[in-house]
């Protein structure tokens, strides 16, 4: 596991090792007026393992989020079943209203998967459905893209793009993946490179 680093008041992000990828994972912590809220945890480190809630953005994000005690965990309502079917109590939906420290769900056309906005960050944080660059990006590389078209469960990029265009009216900086380089600046214009 990596250390926390803080990228923007009251946000801090982590990589851990994920086994089926082979690869570093990003997870999340926000300070909220509702409590600390961990984004798809994946081993928290000590003293973010006691957050006040936990939402994922898809159910296979759900690795550890019953290694937070007494945490409400949120989802999207398409990922209950299976998130319960892998021992993971679900609390409330982000179908369901509001979603602590004023976070925003933005569904996706991927089936079961939400984007979260951060306001008081001016963050959007994403699970699969965008990816940024690699842990060396080569000068050649995007610093995000659109994930496989097969990974969209039978939706086109094309939808995917139609999904994620609210984002570009907001004032976006950051844009948090799980798979590769987050974009701290410029985030807004990263987005709109992918999906406009």
């Amino acid at each position: 596991m990596s250390q926390v680093e803080s990228i923007a008041p009251g946000l801090r992000r982590w990589t851990a090792w994920h086994e089926e990828w082979k690869d570093e994972v990003a997870s999340l912590a926000v300070d909220t007026d509702d409590g600390v809220v961990l984004i798809d945890p994946i081993d928290p480190p000590r003293g973010l393992a006691r957050a006040d809630h936990v939402l994922l953005t898809v159910f296979w994000h759900g690795r550890s989020a019953s290694d937070v005690p007494g945490a409400a965990v949120w989802a999207s309502k398409r990922g209950v079943r299976r998130l319960q079917n892998r021992g993971v109590q679900v609390s409330g939906t982000t179908e369901d209203g509001a979603l602590p420290g004023g976070i925003r769900a933005i569904p996706t056309a991927r089936d079961s998967e939400v984007v979260y906005w951060l306001p008081h960050q001016k963050a959007v944080v994403v699970g699969d459905v965008l990816l940024g660059a690699g842990a060396k990006p080569k000068a050649t590389d995007d610093p995000l893209r659109l994930c496989p078209e097969r990974w969209l469960d039978g939706s086109s990029h094309n939808q995917l793009r139609d999904s994620l265009r609210p984002l570009l009216e907001l004032p976006v900086q950051r844009v948090l993946v799980s798979h590769g380089q987050p974009i701290l600046r410029g985030g807004k214009k990263a987005l709109a490179t992918v999906i406009a």
